[in-house]
């Protein structure tokens, strides 16, 4: 296949691709990078695909079989260091670690059940980390009432807080 045929078989499918990535990774970057790796793969398999029939659902394939491929392989991070140089993390290291996991994912669901717009500020501001202008447009709300019911919400998850250690 010539390169004029895989641009316009191929490329006319970026759109689509790049959707179907961002649903699949919820990431605007890996999304992209997941396209890339596609038409990668396309263009390095262009001599076997003279019979494709439908270019888009091909491509989709190939991107979702790549996607799944990746977390199949559980992010694998291959390291050029020495054998001898690397260390294992303490048992105590990975104890705070699973800890600290656990706690996160508690408060997740504590600010998950906190009425709206509570839970939906606190989600923007602390987790999702959007400032306070980027929130009251969202939101409908004064950039000082955003921050009074992020502070009501704060004190509200410190005190449940409190609550589960007693």
């Amino acid at each position: 296949m010539e390169a004029s045929q895989f641009k316009s078989l191929f490329l006319p499918c970026h759109s689509k691709l790049y959707a179907v990535a961002w649903r699949l990774t919820g990431n605007s970057q890996s999304a992209e990078d997941l396209v890339q790796e596609t038409f990668l793969r396309l263009w390095t398999k262009r001599d076997q695909l003279d019979g494709v029939e439908n270019a888009e659902a091909y491509s989709i394939t190939i991107l979702r079989r790549l996607f799944y491929d990746v977390q199949r392989s559980g992010h694998i991070v291959e390291s050029d260091a020495e054998i001898g140089k690397m260390t294992l993390k303490s048992s105590q290291d990975l104890n705070r670690e699973i800890e600290s996991a656990d706690e996160m994912e508690r408060i997740r669901k504590l600010i998950l059940q906190l009425p709206d717009p509570q839970g939906k500020v606190m989600l923007m501001r602390d987790i999702e980390d959007r400032p306070y202008e980027e929130i009251s447009k969202a939101t409908g709300l004064t950039e000082v009432n955003v921050r009074s019911v992020l502070s009501r919400a704060r004190k509200r998850i410190r005190e449940q807080i409190k609550e589960m250690k007693r």
